[in-house]
C-alpha cells in the first residue's frame, strides 16, 4: 500500500512510490547559486524522503537545457523563469511545450559593467560611489551620448538568453536611464559561467547574470556591480523548475512528491544557519566550482561591488522560500509576456495572454502542498502584488491592463520585429 501525498504531509513515514510512478528524475542545471534548492534537495535528503532520487546533470547553456528537456534527456530542468512562457507562445528556435509548477526563489541577478566603463561614467558625470541603480543608468546614458558624439562604437553587453530575466531586467535598467537597448548598445548572449572571462578579455563591456559570477568579476578587479535584481523589481522570480506537460500528466505522483521535496529544501536553504553547509556543497566542482567564500558572501547578500573595497549589503538577496517565493504566480508570467511585447518579440492578444499565464501551473503547486501553503485565491489582478510589483522607475504592473502598461514606457520597441540576440 502506497502512502498518499496527503498522508505524507500529515506526518506519515516516507513510502515507496507505486509502480506506475517514476523514482529517479534526471534534472539539468546551470552552475548558479539559484540552483540551490534543486541541489539541496538532492544532497541533503529532501528528495530521498519523498522516495525520489534526483540525478543532477550540469550543463553550460540555457539553449542546451531547453533542448535536452525537449528531447527527453532530462525529466525536469533548472530553467529561466521566461522559458516556459516563451514555449507557450511558440517563441524561440525550439519552443517545445514546457510548464512550471514551482519557482526556485527570488533574487540573485545583478548588472556588472567593466571597471573601465564605470570609471569613464564617473569621470564624465561625477557619479558617487553610493549611486542608486537608476542614477547609474542615467550616468551611463550621459556617457553613451558623449561616446556617440566622438564617433566611438557602442558598448557590447552580455545577457544569458533572449528569453531570460537577465535580458528583460538589463533592458529595463537601460531604458529607465533613457537608453534604447536596441539602438544605443549591442546585446549578445554569453553563457553564465563565461561572463567574467568574456569581460576580462574585452569581448563584452558588461553583463547581467546570476550569482556568483558578478562577484567573481568584481573580486578579479575587472567589473563594477551597478544594479541588483531587487533594485529593478523586488518580487521578480528568477529560476523555475521546468518540465514537459505530457510528462507531468503521466507522472502526477512524482510531480507532487517532487514539489513537496523542493518545498522542504527551499525552507532549509532560507535559514542562515544552513548557509555554511550549502556554500560548501555549491562550491564543489560537480556544481558551481567557484570559491566557497564568494558563495558564502553571496548567500549573505554581502557584496564587494568592485576591487577597491566598496561594498553593499542586500537583505535577502536570495529568498528561497519566504513569502511564497516558490509559488508560480500567473501575474509574473504575464509581466514576462509584457516585456516580450515591449521589446518586439511578440504582440498582444487575449489568447496569447491566457497561454502565457497557463505556463505557470498553480494547480500542481496547490495539489501538492495544499491551499494552506499557497497564497489566497487569485483576484482580478491575477495574483498581482501592487507594492512588490512596483519597479525602479515607479511603474506598477497591472496584469489586467497589459497593453496600457506596455504603451506607458517612453523607451520601447513596441510591436516592431527585430532580430533576437543569437541563442547559445
Amino acid at each position: 500500500m502506497t502512502t498518499t501525498i496527503d498522508e505524507r504531509k500529515k506526518g506519515g513515514t516516507p513510502a515507496l512510490i507505486g509502480n506506475d510512478s517514476q523514482r529517479t528524475l534526471r534534472a539539468g542545471f546551470i552552475p548558479l547559486v539559484d540552483a540551490s534548492v534543486l541541489i539541496a534537495a538532492a544532497e541533503f535528503g529532501f528528495a530521498e524522503r519523498e522516495g525520489l532520487k534526483l540525478d543532477l546533470v550540469k550543463d553550460v547553456s540555457w539553449a542546451n537545457v531547453r533542448d535536452r528537456l525537449a528531447f527527453r534527456q532530462f525529466d525536469i530542468a533548472h530553467m529561466l523563469s521566461p522559458m516556459p512562457v516563451a514555449s507557450a507562445l511558440d517563441l524561440g528556435s525550439n519552443p517545445s511545450p514546457t510548464i512550471t509548477p514551482f519557482s526556485l526563489g527570488r533574487g540573485g541577478n545583478a548588472i556588472t559593467l567593466s571597471a573601465k566603463l564605470f570609471a569613464r561614467m564617473r569621470e564624465v558625470t561625477g557619479l558617487s560611489e553610493t549611486a542608486s541603480a537608476l542614477e547609474n543608468a542615467k550616468a551611463l546614458k550621459t556617457l553613451l551620448d558623449e561616446m556617440r558624439a566622438r564617433g566611438e562604437a557602442a558598448p557590447t553587453f552580455g545577457v544569458t538568453y533572449p528569453f531570460s530575466s537577465h535580458n528583460y531586467e538589463f533592458r529595463y535598467w537601460l531604458a529607465a536611464g533613457g537608453i534604447d537597448p536596441d539602438t544605443d548598445v549591442k546585446l549578445v548572449v554569453v553563457p553564465p559561467p563565461l561572463t567574467s572571462d568574456a569581460l576580462a578579455a574585452g569581448a563584452i563591456d558588461g553583463f547581467c547574470v546570476g550569482a556568483p559570477w558578478n562577484m567573481v568579476a568584481s573580486e578579479r578587479g575587472i567589473g563594477r556591480i551597478v544594479a541588483a535584481k531587487q533594485d529593478i523589481w523586488p518580487s521578480a522570480p528568477e529560476k523555475v523548475v521546468g518540465m514537459r506537460p505530457e510528462w507531468a500528466q503521466a507522472q502526477p505522483e512524482a510531480v507532487s512528491r517532487l514539489i513537496v521535496a523542493l518545498d522542504a529544501a527551499a525552507r532549509w536553504c532560507d535559514k542562515a544557519e544552513n548557509h555554511g553547509a550549502l556554500a560548501e556543497t555549491l562550491a564543489d566542482a560537480r556544481y558551481i566550482a567557484a570559491p566557497v567564500e564568494i558563495i558564502r558572501q553571496v548567500l549573505a547578500g554581502r557584496f564587494n561591488v568592485d576591487a577597491q573595497g566598496n561594498h553593499r549589503v542586500i537583505e535577502r538577496y536570495f529568498t528561497f522560500h519566504d513569502n511564497f517565493a516558490n509559488y508560480p504566480r500567473k501575474s509574473q508570467a504575464l509581466w514576462i509576456y509584457s516585456q516580450m511585447i515591449r521589446w518586439g518579440q511578440t504582440t498582444f492578444s487575449t489568447n496569447a495572454a491566457e497561454a502565457a499565464a497557463s505556463a505557470y501551473r498553480t494547480d500542481l503547486y496547490r495539489n501538492a502542498l495544499g491551499a494552506q501553503n499557497a497564497p489566497s485565491e487569485p483576484d482580478i489582478r491575477i495574483e498581482g502584488d501592487a507594492e512588490n510589483d512596483r519597479f525602479m522607475d515607479g511603474h506598477v504592473f497591472d496584469p489586467s491592463a497589459i497593453e496600457d502598461y506596455v504603451r506607458s514606457f517612453a523607451v520601447s520597441a513596441g510591436t516592431k520585429n527585430h532580430r533576437d540576440e543569437d541563442e547559445v
